[in-house]
C-alpha cells in the first residue's frame, strides 16, 4: 500500500474547508454532559456527535489515544475512526500517540497507527533517534513533535547544541532527511510563537501541528509567520470545543467555538 502523503492531503482539506482549525478527540468521560452513561459506549457517541456538529469546519481531527486506553475504549476509536472516514472522508486523520522507541517496536506501533487504525498521520517523538521515526515514514506520515506547548518543554527542547537550540536543529535536520517525501511535518506549540517563526524559516513549507490555542492559552494572531500560501499550520483545539457546555446544548456550544476559532484563524490568514 502507497504510504499516505499528509501535506497533499492538508493541501487538498485547507482548500476545500478554507479552515485550519483542527478538532482534538480527548474524551473524559467525567467532563460530559449528563445524557452519557460514561462507559466506552458513550466514549464513542460523545465523539461522534462533537465530529457531526463540527467536521465542515475544521481541517483535520485528531483523536488522542491515550484517553480512548485509559478507559478500555480502543474499540471506540477504531468506530470512531470508522464513522469519520463515513462523514468526512477528505477530513485527515492524525492520531496523536506520541510514538518512540527501537526500530522493531516502532515498526509494530507503525502497524498499530496505519494498519489499525487507518490514520492518516501519527504523532511520534524523535528524541531516540531519527532511525526510530523512519518505519513510521515507511508506512505512512508524521508530524515529529519539535517545540512543544508545556511549560518544562524547554528544559530538554531549548538546550543549547552547536549554537542554535535543539528544537531548531531536530527541524532543520528532519526537513533534511524527509522534507521531499511530503510525509512529515513538525509538532510547534501555539504556545512559544517566537519559536514558531524559527522552526517556518528553517524547514520551509512542511506542515506544522500547532497545539494550544484556547485552553492553553495560545493567541491565533501569533501563527501568521507560520503561513505558508497553502495554509501551512494545522491548529488543534481540544478542550475549548470538545468541553464549551456541560448541558444539552454541548454539541450546539462545541460547533460555536469551533466555528469562532475558525473564523479567527481565518482572519489571520487573511490579514
Amino acid at each position: 500500500m502507497t504510504p499516505k502523503n499528509i501535506t497533499t492531503l492538508l493541501e487538498a482539506s485547507w482548500a476545500a474547508s478554507d479552515s485550519l482549525l483542527c478538532v482534538g478527540l480527548d474524551p473524559e468521560p467525567a467532563r460530559f454532559p449528563g445524557r452519557y452513561s460514561g462507559d466506552s459506549g458513550s466514549v464513542f457517541e460523545f465523539c461522534r456527535d462533537i465530529v457531526d456538529a463540527t467536521h465542515d469546519l475544521v481541517c483535520a481531527f485528531k483523536p488522542q489515544i491515550a484517553y480512548f486506553a485509559a478507559v478500555g475504549a480502543e474499540g471506540a476509536l477504531e468506530r470512531l475512526i470508522a464513522h469519520i472516514r463515513a462523514v468526512a472522508p477528505h477530513v485527515p486523520l492524525i492520531l496523536d500517540a506520541k510514538r518512540g522507541d527501537i526500530g522493531p517496536t516502532a515498526v509494530q506501533y507503525a502497524r498499530e497507527a496505519f494498519d489499525r487504525y487507518g490514520a492518516d498521520a501519527v504523532t511520534v517523538n524523535p528524541y531516540l533517534g531519527y532511525d526510530t521515526v523512519e518505519p513510521f515514514v515507511e508506512r505512512g506520515s508524521v508530524f515529529v513533535l519539535c517545540r512543544t506547548s508545556n511549560p518544562g518543554s524547554g528544559d530538554l527542547q531549548s538546550l543549547d547544541v552547536g549554537g542554535e537550540p535543539l528544537y531548531r536543529r531536530v527541524a532543520r535536520d528532519l526537513a533534511q532527511r524527509f522534507g521531499q517525501s511530503g510525509r512529515v511535518g513538525l509538532v510547534v506549540g501555539a504556545t512559544y510563537p517566537a519559536e514558531l517563526a524559527v522552526v517556518r524559516e528553517a524547514v520551509g513549507t512542511m506542515p506544522l501541528l500547532v497545539p494550544g490555542i484556547g485552553a492553553q492559552g495560545g493567541d491565533a494572531a501569533s501563527l501568521a509567520p507560520a503561513l505558508t500560501p497553502s495554509g501551512g499550520v494545522v491548529v488543534n483545539s481540544s478542550r475549548a470545543v470538545l468541553y464549551a457546555s456541560d448541558g444539552a446544548d454541548f454539541a450546539d456550544a462545541s460547533r460555536r467555538v469551533a466555528l469562532e476559532t475558525r473564523d479567527t484563524l481565518r482572519a489571520v490568514r487573511a490579514a
